[in-house]
């Protein structure tokens, strides 16, 4: 998702004679002619794509909500709440001082420039001063400069969001707060810079369309660092060795914010093709969209069948989750051409993640929404099905894979140990009894209802 236009693509079509079906597949780059429109033209639909499918992205960010506020029981819906417009807030402000020259300005093997802030180029202000002159240099760049920051912030916000549903209900507001601070301004852009900005990973040819590993992996990789800190919820894992179940609060909830995210996946997954200028990018972008939902449903249905053999019930939960992993596990190669390979992907997406929350219990890490198995989890699949389906080398995406894990997690670890050790990453056993919304905030999400203790033996 390099802020270019991807406009060399070549599409062949392969026809296989097994009754009269033909499947398509996406080959080689190499430049094709095609009819654009006039320079101005291209920019306002550039850019227009880019503040569209930016606001579908942000969108998501309630569907995180949604999701977070109604898998947690209600004495903790409220911080979750604040949480989440928090680490938006966050993010877009950590983006914009470091992050983004981090991530794109000056980029070397390995991270960018350490200036602060970012802004409209001179050419864009001066034209907004009056200055015709300076509309040429503009249009010359593609798009507006401060929409492309946009779409590329809203990414920054999604991997903030998966470590904020697997620490639900026991982290500690302004210790989260301050690691969503790191993550956003130096973590995630260092892993931007080695692939969308050109670093070490893209001279090697590291695929990563829109982000299976380089935002939801990388969530997913701070998130499990921050589970194994901060620890499991009380009582989850009894003395014997079972699970405790925690049914979410609120069902209905937890499903809108599915809903929510599937459709602000076709902004992160379509806008990813970062141009709407040519017939050429609306096609391609028209592929994406298909993909991405074809994925989806996949990932559903794979892991409804899977439940119960795996779980021992057919768990609504997991099929949830099935959407996202096969959302996730697409977004590495959308543009595939093959739809039949999109099925494939996201159905494997659904059942790495559900074979993938049996794993954490087993190890006892404690994931109150299964963000590790549905973003962490599916996204290394769908990092490595690019090879299978777009052409990507093993080898360099197992070297990306490895290289961007051990980065995250390594790093995020000793994060969360500092804070831990002088801001405390847990709130307090009386806290967590109580619940966050009553003892941090003070406010209730569901006030009509009593707070009932647990008594549910160890």
């Amino acid at each position: 998702m390099a802020p270019i236009a991807r406009n060399a693509i070549l599409i062949r079509i392969l026809k296989i004679g097994l009754k009269g079906i033909t499947a398509i597949a996406l080959t080689a780059v190499a430049p094709i002619a095609v009819a654009s429109p006039d320079g101005e033209t291209g920019f306002v639909l550039n850019s227009f794509s880019f503040i569209l499918w930016g606001a579908l992205v942000m969108w998501m960010c309630a569907g995180f909500t949604m999701l977070e506020s109604g898998s947690v029981r209600t004495k903790n819906a409220s911080v979750i709440c604040l949480k989440n417009i928090g680490l938006y807030a966050i993010a877009g402000l950590a983006y914009y001082t470091l992050g983004y020259n981090l991530m794109y300005i000056d980029v070397g093997s390995f991270f960018g420039t350490f200036t602060l802030f970012y802004s409209s180029t001179p050419e864009e202000i001066a034209l907004l001063g009056g200055d015709s002159a300076a509309l040429g240099p503009v249009i010359e760049s593609g798009y507006s400069t401060m929409s492309d920051w946009f779409f590329q912030m809203v990414f920054v916000a999604t991997t903030a969001s998966i470590v904020s549903g697997t620490l639900a209900e026991r982290v500690k507001l302004w210790t989260f707060f301050a690691f969503t601070l790191i993550l956003t301004a130096i973590i995630y852009p260092i892993i931007g810079s080695w692939t969308w900005g050109g670093g070490w990973l893209s001279e090697m040819g590291f695929q990563d369309f829109a982000g299976s590993t380089i935002v939801h992996s990388t969530g997913g990789w701070a998130a499990l660092a921050g589970a194994i800190i901060v620890g499991a919820r009380a009582r989850k894992f009894r003395k014997d060795g079972t699970v405790k179940n925690t049914p979410p609060s609120n069902i209905p909830v937890v499903t809108l914010g599915v809903f929510i995210l599937w459709l602000g996946w076709f902004g992160f997954n379509g806008g990813s093709q970062l141009a709407m200028d040519s017939a050429l990018n609306v096609v391609a972008m028209s592929i994406i969209l298909a993909n991405t939902n074809l994925a989806a449903a996949a990932g559903v249905m794979v892991a409804m069948m899977v439940s119960r053999p795996i779980l021992g019930r057919v768990d609504l939960l997991a099929c949830l989750n099935g959407a996202i992993a096969g959302l996730v596990a697409i977004t590495a190669g959308p543009d595939i051409v093959s739809h039949q390979w999109a099925i494939v992907i996201g159905g494997i997406g659904g059942l790495v993640s559900t074979a993938g929350v049996k794993l954490l219990e087993n190890l006892k890490i404690d994931d109150v929404v299964g963000a590790v198995p549905a973003h962490l989890f599916a996204g290394i699949w769908g990092t490595l099905a690019v090879c299978i389906a777009g052409g990507a080398k093993f080898s360099v995406q197992l070297i990306g894979i490895l290289a961007i894990g051990a980065f995250v997690f390594i790093t995020s670890l000793i994060v969360w140990k500092i804070l831990d050790m002088t801001m405390k990453a847990r709130v307090t056993p009386n806290v967590e009894e109580l619940g966050q919304d009553v003892a941090e905030l003070g406010i209730e999400a569901y006030p009509e209802f009593m707070i009932m203790p647990d008594n549910d033996p160890d």
